[in-house]
């Protein structure tokens, strides 16, 4: 097995869940290879769950200064690399504007691409559409719709409106611990989007927004795709060598 880490702390909610997907998809695996499931079969794995200062403010704000989030980043990632980790995922949909930098700093390593992840999988899926629901950062890099459109994917966007309501659950529904409104606002845009794209896949582009719409009865019938998953099962393929 080898060794894996996450980059979390965007937010800590966010970086601790990412870890359950994590252990939940070592267990997937050791089911699917017929492997007993216990403690000792789960790999080495480091959470570094640092301070990050906000990704949106700083893709509007380029300006050097202490609210850029690449220094911490880079000695989080510094820190999982004397660990021995060989892969390493990011908790964070946005912080992968800084994906090349962090990559080109630490080429020893591999760090994982959320987008490029989800838009494979979609890919081999047979989905031809999506609706992305993200951070105004993410939405500003083009994230994922560089790396759906290389797949083949239509991507659909919300609109203003929509978009305010999505940062609405983020910043004063999840971040603010406040469950409820999280709920509500992302509720109300993924219903919508179902209705506008009723052939897209909604991407849930924020690694806040599955953890606000857990439980939520409204969306159950939607097709969701939650990135945080399908990046855990990637690092989880890494940390039994399944991927070299």
């Amino acid at each position: 097995m080898n060794t894996v880490g996450i980059l979390g702390g965007m937010g800590p909610a966010a970086g601790a869940d990412f870890v359950r997907l994590f252990v939940r998809a070592c267990a997937e695996h050791l089911r699917t290879h017929g492997q007993p499931v216990r403690d000792q079969s789960f790999p080495e794995h480091w959470l570094a769950q640092v301070p990050v200062p906000d990704r949106t403010r700083a893709l509007q704000d380029t300006e050097p200064g202490a609210h850029q989030p690449l220094d911490p980043m880079l000695q989080a990632l510094g820190r999982l690399a004397a660990l021995g980790a060989r892969s390493v995922a990011i908790a964070c949909n946005t912080a992968h504007a800084w994906h090349t930098s962090l990559q080109s700093r630490f080429p020893q390593i591999e760090l994982l691409h959320m987008a490029d992840e989800v838009a494979a999988l979609l890919q081999t899926q047979g989905v031809r559409a999506a609706s992305l629901m993200a951070t105004e950062g993410s939405y500003r890099t083009g994230l994922y719709e560089a790396a759906l459109r290389k797949h083949g994917i239509t991507c659909y966007m919300p609109n203003t409106a929509q978009r305010k309501l999505i940062m609405q659950g983020i910043f004063d529904g999840v971040k603010a611990d406040d469950y409820a409104l999280a709920a509500q606002c992302f509720g109300e845009v993924a219903s919508d989007l179902a209705r506008q794209y009723t052939d897209a896949t909604i991407i849930m582009g924020c690694t806040e927004i599955p953890l606000g719409l857990q439980g939520t009865t409204a969306v159950q019938s939607l097709k969701l795709m939650d990135p945080a998953q399908v990046l855990a099962t990637s690092l989880a393929a890494r940390a039994y060598a399944e991927v070299t």
